[in-house]
């Protein structure tokens, strides 16, 4: 029998391990960055072109790398970082496979300077697809300056799987923030293209938050601070007021090294119990100090997961710190024992026991009779008394026989009177509109039914119309991260063709001169929250365009909610409205409207 199993070229196991290590021009950045600061970096930059598929480059001022160390650090599982299994659960550095370096050679064009502060010449080193093309000694600086070029050049169908170059940088600031918040007191730049976009200084951590998300941010951050044997928590949690819907402002970084972990997560949400408004989630920026030997990195390649050995005592005292932090501070409700009790409400009083004054009106009395003095009978009667004036009858009548014209509406629905003259829709929990049909019964979503209704109309107006606008008085002024403001500069174009008109930018945000009618200057935050949200989870790429997004947006924005209560004509109007759209069956996010309930399966229910 022939045999079949054979040992891979270098090249080709290289190029595998990368499809593990680099997944896209993010994943060099966190590679090139953790190796600047393992090697005690104080000053790091960072410099990127055309998202990182041309050029990333990293330029440290660390300890360097002496001309061998320099060569070997392109081999395959060769590191400096651990020497035996026995290291691998007491790390305190960020690599440690020995991986990254060659995967990153094997699919790129690499050039390399470094020398060490006891070297008088450095070293170059230029490989090609894991094939050095050069080995010479520079003259150069301390330090290491590491730039990759044409990524993924030799796996044009890995470079075909990239996104545009704005999701791409997207997702490189997101690990830059991720590493830059772990270490506060190394100074990082970071130069997109030639223009710079970071530039943070040694700080404390609460100065590097608000370098990174704007200056608003510093009135948004509660301290957490906590210290047992197991566990030392440090940093901050947002306040319940500013929670958002999306997650981008949630860090874990246990050891300094960030990681993502729902169990803890669903800690610091628990702590917030009450005070968060449906569907938000609230920010946190968290640092973990445990006892490197009590955790698991090394369970994946991204490093990003960790095993705790003991995650339920994490849990609690996370949990308790964070609630601790915001009840210190006010946040959440405390018993305040410094309240007068004399203005409490006594509940074990008899109501029954009080009296209700009686009212009695003189109609023959004139206030502009400066002659006439009035005295107030305090004689009771039975019943409470309205004066009518007239000279053909004095009489007082009682309130209960007397007719009162009122503009107010009845809040309620449910009336006896209004469900019997009702023939065609009936409103359930609140949530579900019921209408009669000849084959049975038809039960619509509410919040659904006028999505669509307003969808269709919204992109109706943004594709084949002029886009109607409101010109705002005042212009309304929207705070947004540096991160956020790149987001909306990349799409103004598209925001304008839907009647958003933006006056000014800032450092803290922008000011809106205009938008679309129909949309509530209330809303307007809400809508661009969840429009950076979806962008930055790549949604546009699945809608037909930004008007698309943009329509499915604004519509789910104003739509009636569930549990609103609709009178009949309100109703009426979604489900007349509802089969009047192009697609009545689905809500834009593709979800069932209505169902239908025949006859016979109600019958049924009862044999």
């Amino acid at each position: 029998m022939t045999n079949v199993i054979k040992l891979l070229p270098d090249h080709v196991a290289n190029q595998i391990a990368a499809g593990e290590v680099v997944q896209r021009p993010s994943s060099v950045v966190k590679e090139l960055l953790e190796n600047s600061i393992d090697a005690n970096s104080t000053d790091i930059k960072l410099f990127i072109k055309n998202s990182g598929k041309t050029l990333i480059q990293v330029v440290d001022n660390g300890k360097g790398m002496s001309f061998k160390d320099a060569r070997m650090c392109f081999e395959r599982h060769a590191t400096s970082k651990i020497s035996s299994a026995k290291d691998l659960f007491s790390l305190n550095t960020k690599g440690f496979r020995g991986e990254a370096l060659s995967s990153i050679a094997a699919i790129s064009h690499v050039e390399l300077k470094t020398k060490t502060k006891l070297d008088k010449l450095g070293s170059l080193i230029k490989i090609e697809g894991s094939e050095i093309k050069l080995e010479d000694s520079i003259s150069v600086s301390d330090g290491t300056s590491l730039a990759v070029k044409n990524l993924f050049f030799n796996i044009p169908a890995r470079r075909n799987f990239l996104k545009s170059d704005t999701v791409e940088l997207r997702h490189i600031i997101d690990e830059f923030h991720r590493v830059v918040l772990a270490h506060p007191k190394i100074n990082f730049s970071m130069f997109h293209n030639g223009n710079d976009i970071f530039d943070l200084r040694s700080e404390n951590f609460r100065q590097r938050i608000i370098h990174v998300f704007g200056n608003r941010m510093n009135e948004k951050l509660v301290p957490v601070d906590e210290n047992t044997e197991l566990l030392k928590i440090s940093g901050f949690v947002g306040k319940p007021e500013f929670a958002k819907k999306s997650r981008g402002e949630q860090f874990f970084f246990v050891n300094q090294r960030f990681i993502k972990s729902s169990y803890l997560n669903h800690a610091v949400i628990s702590a917030f119990d009450g005070l968060l408004a449906p569907k938000k989630i609230p920010s946190y920026f968290l640092n973990l100090s445990v006892d490197p030997n009590s955790i698991d990195i090394n369970i994946h390649p991204t490093k990003t997961e960790i095993k705790f050995d003991d995650e339920p005592t994490l849990y609690a005292l996370l949990r308790a710190a964070v609630k601790h932090s915001l009840g210190q501070f006010n946040i959440a409700p405390v018993l305040d024992f410094e309240r007068n009790s004399s203005f409490d409400t006594p509940y074990s009083s008899n109501i029954n026991s009080f009296v209700t004054p009686k009212i009695e009106v003189d109609p023959e009395f004139n206030p502009f009779n400066k002659n006439e003095s009035y005295n107030f009978s305090s004689t009771h009667s039975d019943d409470f008394y309205i004066g009518i004036n007239s000279k053909s009858n004095n009489k007082l009548e009682p309130l209960s026989e007397i007719e009162f014209e009122s503009n107010s509406i009845q809040s309620s629905i449910f009336d006896n009177d209004e469900i019997k003259n009702s023939n065609n829709t009936f409103q359930l929990l609140n949530k579900y509109i019921l209408c009669k049909i000849k084959s049975g019964l038809m039960v619509v979503d509410q919040n659904r039914a006028h999505q669509r209704v307003l969808y269709e109309g919204f992109l109706k107006q943004f594709t084949l119309e002029t886009p109607t606008i409101q010109n705002l008085l005042f212009p309304l002024n929207l705070n947004l991260t540096s991160d956020e403001l790149k987001i909306i500069k990349d799409i103004e174009i598209q925001l304008k063709q839907t009647g958003f008109s933006i006056s000014e930018y800032n450092k803290d945000g922008l000011f809106l001169n205009a938008i679309p009618v129909g949309v509530k200057e209330s809303n307007v935050p809400s809508i661009f929250e969840e429009l950076i949200s979806d962008i930055k989870s790549e949604v546009p790429n699945i809608n037909f365009s930004y008007s698309d997004l943009m329509a499915k947006l604004i519509a789910k924005s104003l739509a009636t909610q569930n549990g609103k209560k609709l009178t009949t004509v309100e109703q009426e109007f979604i489900v007349n409205s509802l089969f009047a759209c192009k697609e009545p069956n689905l809500s834009p996010s593709n979800k069932r409207i209505f169902i239908t309930i025949e006859i016979s399966d109600l019958d049924s229910k009862f044999n």
